[in-house]
């Protein structure tokens, strides 16, 4: 039995920054859970360079290892991260 291939139209760039915005928000969310009202000092204790620490809460675009490291800090998976979108 073949697989069937389902293609999508590309997504389109402002899509992606929207979502972009919203893992931002989900980093910052989680951040001030955490009880860190500052970004700074939660960079600093995680060893994350704190000016993009800052991009990353903005929704800059971010490396997957970056993201990793964040959500390792907040002990847990990927998908837990994703599940709260």
């Amino acid at each position: 039995m073949a697989t069937k291939i389902i293609k999508r139209s590309p997504r389109s760039l402002n899509e992606m920054q929207s979502d972009l915005k919203k893992i931002g928000e989900r980093i910052k969310q989680l951040r001030k859970k955490a009880g860190y009202s500052s970004l700074e000092k939660f960079a600093y204790e995680h060893e994350i360079d704190r000016t993009q620490y800052a991009r990353y809460e903005r929704g800059a675009d971010m490396r997957l290892t970056s993201l990793m490291r964040i959500v390792a800090a907040h002990n847990m998976t990927l998908h837990e991260f994703f599940k709260g979108l």
